[in-house]
């Protein structure tokens, strides 16, 4: 259940679009040269296929399926990132060639629907609203679906379960601190790990074409290709532009340093928590349940970060402690102090379970409400009729 608080906290939030509707304007800056020279010029072809009855929140939210359905599929041949470990794999080829194909449908589709809002004249702060809590979600949806490509560690190839948290603790931190900014400056840069979703279809082609062993071989000096990928989504999540200190002075919406690190105060607080579970675990609960664990990771993750876009785009100052800090605490004492035992793999399912639920429940409500509010409807472009 959500907190009254957190609920008066929302509605006010959902106030505040109004004024935010004729006074601001989205202002984002891509400066990957991928991106801007070789993408872009895609995309504006591609759009002006797309018929103009369409709605754009239909498109980020059929991109969005199309991940899931990917990450289901995936899952049900390889639960425990294990199938790529052994030769040949135990995932189907052609679950590799869906897994590119859909990858690059939902990085198209993702890509075109504020191009489309503004060919139809139909751009809204849902809109905006809607693209990027999705994106907070399919971000880790993204990197868990390519854990099964590197394979767990078996002693031979593959990474280590703990190695995988790490990876998505990395591109996690790197989208909030996006959004971290936006609210601190008012312009969203884009982070150049934006477009390692073409990483991606590569390495699923790769892996269709030429099978699982191509990720068991040492690639070049010693270094197989999923250290290069690592170094690569590291490298790309440290974008020069957004980072300079000159810029950041030019565009500085907070004076006050407490307002401006606000934000930051529950997802630290979420990332130490689950850190001291996964270390600490008497079960080993990260090896046992390494899929559901970082499953609920991302949608933690992503929930906080809901809280942050929708703060930055209301111009309020968001909550010091989100809600899932506090049975999250409950949980991990439990756990690591010997409470929970043999039951620690239930509570985890149980924990996921509510997390999930709360967060599309979350979704659903502040959609409902802009979707009222402003009088249009999500998944359409017709207007709602007043009651």
């Amino acid at each position: 259940m959500v907190s009254s608080d957190g609920w008066k906290h929302m509605y006010c939030s959902v106030l505040c679009f109004t004024s935010l509707l004729f006074s601001s304007q989205y202002s984002a800056v891509d400066t990957n040269p991928l991106s801007v020279y070789v993408m872009q010029p895609i995309w504006n072809k591609i759009i002006k296929i797309v018929p103009l009855w369409i709605a754009p929140n239909l498109l980020t939210f059929s991109g969005f399926v199309m991940i899931l359905i990917n990450y289901f599929l995936i899952s049900f041949y390889d639960w425990d990132y294990t199938a790529s470990g052994t030769s040949p794999g135990r995932v189907p080829t052609w679950v590799w060639l869906f897994s590119a194909f859909t990858t690059f449908c939902a990085y198209a589709l993702d890509s075109i629907d504020g191009k489309h809002a503004r060919r139809t004249q139909s751009s809204s702060p849902l809109g905006e609203l809607f693209d990027h809590g999705l994106d907070s979600w399919a971000t880790s949806i993204f990197a868990l679906s390519f854990f099964s490509v590197c394979s767990q560690d078996n002693g031979k190839t593959g990474v280590s379960v703990y190695t995988m948290y790490m990876y998505l603790s990395i591109v996690l931190f790197n989208f909030m601190c996006s959004h971290w900014e936006k609210y601190n400056t008012g312009v969203l840069f884009l982070p150049w790990g934006y477009d390692l979703s073409q990483v991606l279809i590569t390495a699923y082609l790769l892996t269709g074409i030429v099978g699982v062993e191509v990720w068991q071989k040492p690639f070049l000096f010693g270094y197989y290709i999923t250290d290069v990928l690592v170094i690569l989504l590291i490298g790309k999540c440290l974008d020069p532009w957004r980072t300079s200190p000159a810029h950041l002075r030019k565009t500085l919406k907070n004076d006050s340093l407490y307002e401006g690190l606000l934000p930051l105060v529950s997802p630290l607080l979420l990332f130490m928590l689950l850190t001291v579970w996964v270390v600490l675990s008497p079960g080993n609960i990260l090896a046992k349940q390494p899929r559901l664990f970082l499953w609920m990771v991302g949608v933690t993750f992503s929930n906080v970060t809901c809280k942050v876009i929708i703060c930055q785009m209301s111009s309020t100052q968001p909550e010091l402690l989100h809600w899932f800090l506090f049975p999250l605490a409950l949980v991990v004492y439990a756990a690591i102090s010997g409470l929970l035992g043999q039951a620690e793999e239930a509570v985890l399912g149980a924990f996921t379970a509510l997390v999930t639920a709360a967060h599309v429940h979350y979704g659903v409500c502040v959609g409902r409400q802009l979707s009222e509010h402003f009088n249009i409807y999500i998944f359409s472009l017709k207007k709602r009729v007043q009651e």
